[in-house]
């Protein structure tokens, strides 16, 4: 096990260089992929490192752990939230993200969208989709989501920005970025939060507008 610290500045450039190669073999421009740097249970010291190159996008699975680790670095940068809320909590993500990727229920979507008239704040929303039919993962199943997208925007007025997903571990990510895609395309939706640190460059090229990295930017977390 190597003794040289792990340099996450470094890696955002690498990265970030990744990311655009794939965006140029597949004809994209790499100005339209967004890179969220996934912050979750991080020692303070590498997310500064990455905010001190540049880094102003970052995502949080949990709201009282970002209200915690952004409370006095909050100006200036987009926090998305990219793990399950609570119905409890939509008060408080509200407040505290730009964006929220994971609302999958009816519920959520009617205390989002009363949280967001009673706050004057319209919060950037993505439907989370569960291209795997996982049962112990979040997000609304394929089959429902055209429904259910025409719900949040007709019963709550909410509006839409794009979809997200997690593709089970042991399959091929391409083939659920495909359907992620392919649903997007017919609700009208042009953004996509998909890929992570295994597999953004194929996301990039299945057309993710944005990409989740968290290990591949602060190194694998240990203990």
């Amino acid at each position: 096990m190597s003794d040289i610290p792990f340099d996450s500045a470094a890696a955002r450039a690498q990265v970030l260089d990744r990311i655009a190669q794939a965006a140029r073999a597949s004809g994209r421009d790499s100005a339209d992929v967004t890179l969220v740097a996934v912050s979750k249970q991080q020692p303070w010291d590498p997310v500064a490192q990455v905010l001190a190159a540049g880094q102003t996008i970052f995502g949080e699975n949990r709201v009282q752990e970002a209200q915690a680790r952004w409370a006095d670095h909050r100006e200036g940068l987009e926090l998305r939230l990219i793990g399950p809320l609570q119905t409890n909590k939509a008060k408080e993500a509200v407040a505290l993200f730009d964006v929220i990727e994971t609302l999958d229920r009816e519920r959520l979507a009617k205390a989002l969208a009363e949280e967001m008239a009673r706050q004057g704040k319209a919060v950037r929303l993505y439907v989370q989709v569960n291209t795997g039919e996982e049962p112990q993962k979040a997000g609304i199943a394929p089959a429902e989501a055209d429904a259910f997208i025409a719900r949040c925007r007709e019963t709550y007025g909410l509006e839409i920005e794009g979809l997200m997903c997690i593709p089970p571990a042991e399959e091929p990510p391409g083939p659920h970025f495909a359907l992620l895609s392919r649903i997007a395309a017919r609700n009208g939706l042009s953004k996509l939060s998909m890929g992570m640190s295994g597999d953004y460059e194929t996301a990039v090229r299945f057309g993710a507008t944005s990409v989740r990295v968290g290990s591949a930017l602060f190194g694998a977390r240990t203990g």
